[in-house]
């Protein structure tokens, strides 16, 4: 399939979540600008697939990301010049059994200190579908081997960094592997973790001695407790009414969380009390966000284009009084 089919591909298929997520979320509230010296730091080819799914922050404001489209992985510059680390390989029959999206693609990574990164890759294939690491100066690896037939989407690191938690958006699954990595367990598959539709489990972090999870059809915010021997507790909803809710990060402030709404394309701010208050939008230049990323007080969210098919982008932003 060339890169222009994929794109087309991608967009046709995701059509049907855009109007399903599209309206603006049930009980927003007017939108506010906590938020200053908004700009776009980086624009990128959707034509080349360089769709950007998530993202994890270097010391230097560097930002490392996943474009879903190219199967790449990539570094984009405080400059907002994009080095590709490296591509992942392509499946033998083009990856169009890929659950729920019909393309292979990468989703979820995290770095560690040491700057290794770790990736999802969803292929609809038994070969290569998993966790993926890359070291620097390396070529990436599958560690983790995970169903065929499901979309590993988000992807979490303990606080001890030695164990990582993955979301399964069409399996409804949270599965859990060393970062040495081996065999996954299933973690948690609880109802909150279900689709509904399209897509399910999302994004994920480990804040506070639970996971916390989105869920994409659901429009929820979990917070699923770590039990002592690593044991999954009761999903609890945090937040609801999130229409279209991808990846997020927390703010520093408690529970306070920055979320990527893709459908609507907003990011909001979730309060403890599980309010959220639109921050940013489309005449920001949001496109489909997928993810949201803090260090100190500079926003980085990146926005993929899947429906809009204009402009996927690189967005920062300063967050005040966040500490």
């Amino acid at each position: 399939m060339s890169k222009r089919s994929l794109t087309i591909t991608l967009s046709a298929v995701l059509v049907a979540a855009a109007a399903l997520t599209a309206a603006a979320p049930a009980g927003a509230r007017t939108p506010v600008r906590p938020l200053t010296d908004v700009r776009i730091a980086a624009h990128f080819d959707v034509l080349a697939g360089r769709q950007p799914e998530n993202v994890a922050l270097l010391p230097d404001g560097s930002a490392d990301v996943t474009f879903a489209g190219s199967r790449q992985i990539a570094r984009i510059t405080p400059r907002g010049t994009t080095h590709v680390l490296a591509t992942l390989p392509a499946p033998a029959d083009g990856g169009g059994n890929t659950p729920a999206l019909g393309f292979p693609l990468t989703t979820g990574i995290v770095r560690t200190p040491d700057g290794t990164l770790y990736v999802l890759y969803a292929t609809g294939t038994s070969d290569l579908t998993g966790l993926w690491r890359l070291r620097p100066g390396g070529t990436p690896q599958r560690i983790a081997a995970l169903p065929a037939n499901g979309l590993p989407n988000g992807l979490a690191l303990d606080d001890s960094g030695r164990r990582l938690y993955i979301t399964d958006s069409v399996l409804g699954t949270v599965w859990t592997v060393p970062t040495a990595g081996g065999r996954p367990t299933a973690w948690s598959t609880a109802p909150e973790l279900a689709a509904t539709g399209f897509l399910g489990a999302n994004g994920a972090k480990v804040h506070d001695g639970s996971l916390w999870v989105t869920n994409l059809d659901q429009g929820t915010l979990l917070r699923i407790p770590i039990r002592p021997g690593n044991r999954a507790g009761a999903p609890r909803v945090e937040a609801s009414g999130l229409a279209g809710i991808d990846d997020f990060t927390f703010t520093g402030r408690g529970d306070d969380v920055l979320a990527a709404l893709n459908g609507p394309s907003q990011v909001v701010r979730i309060t403890s009390d599980g309010s959220h208050t639109t921050l940013l939008d489309t005449a920001d230049g949001l496109q489909n966000p997928t993810s949201v990323a803090l260090r100190g007080s500079e926003v980085y969210v990146l926005s993929a284009a899947y429906t809009t098919r204009t402009d996927p982008n690189l967005l920062r932003a300063r967050l005040g009084g966040h500490r």
